[in-house]
């Protein structure tokens, strides 16, 4: 498999190098070996490459007898959604946040959960198998057993209709809002939907044209949005990413807004409203102490999840709760939706803003009072090798030593991407930045290797 690989959202890598047909093709043949069904439903955002895996995929699910039900391009929570409608398993091709060059598959379980891990090992064990001997038993069908590839454009339709009734009749009328769509799979629905409830929509980077998803535009990068927000006087501006399962926002000033205190706001307002199934809020282990802080002060319990919106579903499934979320933005509200969805969190935000007649600003100042906090990427070979670097862990016994009760490390090989991130948060900004840059270093030096 190269260096595509089973990571926190599915297998991810450089399309054509890393992620090939190939690999696409064997992948359907597991997906479907595994995840046995009559039909498997398939979407993609706007990049390239995705036709190209995306037909692979499919054939592979064919050959082993699956009807494959091409749903075009579609938001990653929107496949998830008509997944959960139909009852069927679904793959998207998406490298969500990453750039053009990337693309990825995820898979979700009929239902529109992403695989548990168990089911997503053995998906990953028979690729591996199949990859090795593609003659593998049992044999292929034919004939009438040969599964069919068929188009639905409506499933884009579906999940509209199900974007605009979340509001519950409610409606956005007199809300200016900038959308920045990364030139990504949410171009075309999400300026509809915020159009249809009433809103006064100004739509940037929605010209997707296969090579500018995520340049320089969308969640990761809220630099252009926050200018168009101010330069037209707006009053709120969202930005999804490239599948559109996460959001940041920009408010009226210019200012980001990311998810920790997006989830804040959506916590106390669900809270308010009776509506925050046993006081507490899912997060993971990458949220800032500051919101952890600020939820103690209004008597709302959090919980802890490693990184991933996997692990916070799962989460709030445990306990039958309602909100959880991560500071990227990918934000879960379990009785709307089973994955993170970045419009649903934008309208929700907006139906927020409406209703409470306050600027995001107002709402938002204060209510997060942010302990200073350092992330870095270290591009490395194998990140899987950090857990048994010994020479950085000692660097973070030490670090830890130091911060005591003020602060806290987290070191993490990433999912998506030949990266370790690494975070700090300490008393003072010169404190987590120090801090920051000796664990880098250390990395640096432990799992380097040949590269510079």
């Amino acid at each position: 498999m190269g260096t595509a690989r089973f990571g926190t959202d599915g297998v991810r890598g450089v399309a054509n190098a890393d992620l090939t047909a190939e690999l696409a093709l064997a992948l359907g043949r597991a997906a479907a070996r595994v995840l046995p069904a009559q039909s498997f439903l398939v979407g993609r955002d706007t990049r390239r490459s995705g036709p190209m895996l995306q037909a692979a995929l499919s054939a592979g699910l064919a050959t082993e007898g699956a009807d494959v039900v091409d749903l075009g391009v579609l938001p990653t929570p929107g496949v998830a959604f008509v997944s959960e409608q139909r009852g069927a398993p679904a793959a998207v091709v998406s490298a969500s946040h990453n750039p053009f060059p990337d693309n990825g598959i995820k898979l979700f379980a009929p239902g529109g959960a992403k695989l548990a891990v168990a089911l997503e090992e053995s998906v990953e064990d028979e690729l591996e198998a199949l990859l090795a001997d593609p003659a593998r038993p049992p044999r292929r069908p034919t004939g009438h057993g040969v599964g069919r590839l068929l188009a639905d454009p409506g499933g884009a339709a579906e999940y509209a209709s199900h974007l605009e009734s979340v509001l519950d009749g409610r409606r956005l009328d007199g809300l200016s809002v900038v959308l920045d769509c990364a030139n990504g799979a949410a171009s075309e629905v999400a300026p509809g939907v915020f159009a249809a409830l009433g809103a006064e929509v100004t739509a940037i980077c929605d010209r997707p044209d296969g090579a500018n998803i995520n340049d320089d535009c969308g969640s990761t990068s809220p630099g252009r949005l926050a200018e168009a927000v101010t330069a037209g006087g707006a009053d709120l501006g969202l930005a999804f990413d490239g599948d559109a399962d996460r959001l940041v926002a920009v408010d009226h000033a210019g200012t980001v807004v990311d998810g920790d205190v997006l989830l804040a706001l959506f916590a106390l307002d669900m809270a308010a409203r009776g509506k925050l199934a046993g006081e507490k809020v899912v997060v993971t282990v990458m949220t800032n102490l500051g919101f952890r802080h600020a939820m103690a002060r209004h008597g709302i319990e959090v919980k802890e999840t490693p990184v991933g919106d996997r692990h916070v579903l799962a989460a709030l499934d445990v306990e039958g709760l309602a909100l959880g979320g991560e500071q990227s933005g990918h934000i879960v509200f379990r009785q709307r939706a089973s994955t993170g969805d970045g419009i649903l969190t934008g309208l929700n935000l907006a139906d927020l803003v409406v209703r409470a007649g306050r600027t995001l600003t107002e709402l938002s100042d204060g209510l997060v009072e942010r302990v200073p906090q350092v992330l870095r990427n270290v591009a490395v070979p194998e990140p899987s090798r950090l857990a048994e670097a010994e020479s950085v862990w000692e660097v973070v016994t030490e670090i830890e030593a130091a911060l005591g009760e003020t602060g806290r490390v987290l070191l993490r090989p990433s999912g998506t991407e030949p990266l370790v991130r690494v975070m700090v948060e300490a008393a003072s900004a010169e404190e987590a930045e120090d801090a920051a840059g000796r664990l880098q270093a250390a990395v640096r030096e432990a799992l380097s290797g040949d590269c510079p």
